[in-house]
């Protein structure tokens, strides 16, 4: 059965901009296991989230870092663009490579979900084997086919993600 995050209906039938961090560390890249995306009934995907007006990117990308993961970031340069599309979410994605400053590891919150209803259900460094395991419906479609953590930093350029599942 596929669990509907309550996030999917506040964006459904809106284009979304968001900002995403890529954190590498000791060859892991640092995830969020997020409820009730995916077919699966979860995704892990990079930090990151809606870019507000008045605040520029990079704004967003550590505001959502500290939110989500309790780590203090800062953006460093452009990644890539990936569009992620299925019948009811449309996003535009702005990876950033991104240097940890401090803060501490935990399992943040979404403060635009109830507090009763968060989605966030774990953070933590996957190795590329990690990811692999999971599958592709599991992990974001960008994430799944590297042969290294390497290649996100020569990938620079546009991807498109077209995702059905919700018909």
């Amino acid at each position: 059965m596929i669990m509907k995050a309550p996030i999917q209906n506040e964006y459904a039938g809106k284009v979304r901009v968001r900002g995403c961090g890529v954190l590498i560390e000791n060859n892991k890249i640092l995830m969020v296991k997020h409820l009730g995306l995916g077919t699966e009934g979860y995704l892990w995907i990079p930090p990151g989230g809606g870019v507000e007006v008045g605040y520029s990117l990079e704004e967003t990308i550590e505001r959502e870092f500290l939110e989500e993961t309790g780590l203090i970031v800062e953006s460093q340069s452009f990644l890539f663009l990936n569009e992620f599309i299925n019948q009811r979410l449309h996003a535009i994605e702005i990876f950033m490579d991104v240097k940890k400053k401090g803060g501490n590891l935990k399992v943040g919150i979404d403060p635009e979900v109830d507090e009763k209803k968060q989605i966030i259900e774990e953070v933590k460094y996957l190795t590329l084997e990690g990811i692999k395991s999971e599958g592709h419906n599991k992990v974001h479609s960008r994430f799944c086919d590297l042969s290294s953590f390497e290649e996100l930093y020569g990938s620079k350029g546009f991807y498109n993600f077209k995702n059905n599942y919700l018909k």
